[in-house]
């Protein structure tokens, strides 16, 4: 686990225990349904972060004999957790909350207080979602950026990011219902940014869980991975062929491979062993992230 991954959580988690706080108290004085989302969603938020430094506390477990390569998928089963922390108590709470202000409208108070509040908690969590962005800037190179966020396999950097981005969008939701609600005195429209704010927790709540779940039941690793494998392979004079090549992500930093390989059917056993160290060095070399190799010479049928 990457100390930059580490470093995000922890900012995350200091920005939205202070927001949660002052969202509390602005929420109380206000009596604004989107206020007490917010409020709400960013402790969840705080939650969240927690589970997540856990999750990356049980990878750093050194490998035993129940699990004996490690615990580096830990870390996707929290994430998981998280999305559906997110999903329940975030996006449904928001939902319900809105919903009840509309049914059950009730007047806005210190609005200006209140909008001042989001304003500061909006630089906050923006600034937040910013250092989120640089990071996965400077991680996926050339990639396009969806792209990567699909493909990458720091799940907890992602959550983060999804977090502080679902955050954002909806600390501005909740700012243009109050105001909207105070300009038009009808408060029906603070119980619909509620709402609007729980649409955007539960979709990015789901956008994770997919993401999250493929890499917890087990995820091929990245390409380029399995791209240096066969050019190892293909580079080696005694390789003739891979026969048969799998890779799993284990954990963000942690990648199993097994390959298959077709080797000079005259070699001796002592020549073969030398040609298998030959290659997993070579394969080690360029992805230090390969924890387990294990290659299995064959004939092709």
């Amino acid at each position: 686990m990457s100390t930059e991954s580490n470093g995000q959580i922890l900012q995350s988690l200091a920005g939205n225990t202070f927001i949660a706080c002052i969202k509390g108290v602005a929420a109380f004085m206000t009596g604004s349904g989107s206020m007490a989302a917010e409020t709400v969603h960013s402790f969840a938020d705080c939650g969240n972060q927690v589970l997540l430094l856990l999750g990356v506390r049980q990878t750093q477990r050194p490998a035993d004999r129940l699990h004996p390569m490690g615990y580096g998928r830990a870390l996707y089963f929290w994430s998981f957790m998280v999305a559906m922390l997110l999903f329940s108590g975030g996006g449904v709470f928001s939902m319900y909350e809105g919903l009840h202000k509309i049914v059950n409208p009730e007047p806005l108070e210190h609005v200006g207080i209140g909008v001042g509040i989001l304003a500061v908690s909006l630089l906050i969590e923006g600034g937040s979602t910013l250092s989120n962005v640089r990071e996965m800037n400077r991680r996926r190179g050339g990639k396009p950026f969806l792209q990567y966020l699909r493909d990458t396999k720091d799940s907890d950097l992602i959550v983060v990011f999804g977090e502080n981005s679902a955050a954002s969008l909806g600390l501005v939701l909740a700012g243009a219902a109050m105001l909207i609600a105070a300009y038009t005195g009808d408060p029906r429209w603070d119980g619909g940014g509620s709402v609007a704010i729980g649409l955007v927790l539960v979709g990015v709540a789901v956008f994770l869980a997919r993401e999250v779940q493929s890499l917890l039941v087990g995820e091929s690793a990245d390409e380029e991975i399995m791209e240096v494998v066969r050019r190892a392979a293909t580079e080696h004079p005694h390789i003739l062929e891979i026969l048969n090549l799998v890779t799993i992500q284990q954990g963000p930093n942690e990648v199993m491979v097994a390959v298959k390989v077709h080797i000079t059917p005259t070699l001796t056993v002592r020549e073969a062993c030398d040609v298998i160290n030959t290659f997993e060095q070579t394969v080690r070399t360029q992805c230090p992230e390969v924890e387990w190799l294990f290659v299995e010479p064959d004939m092709p049928k």
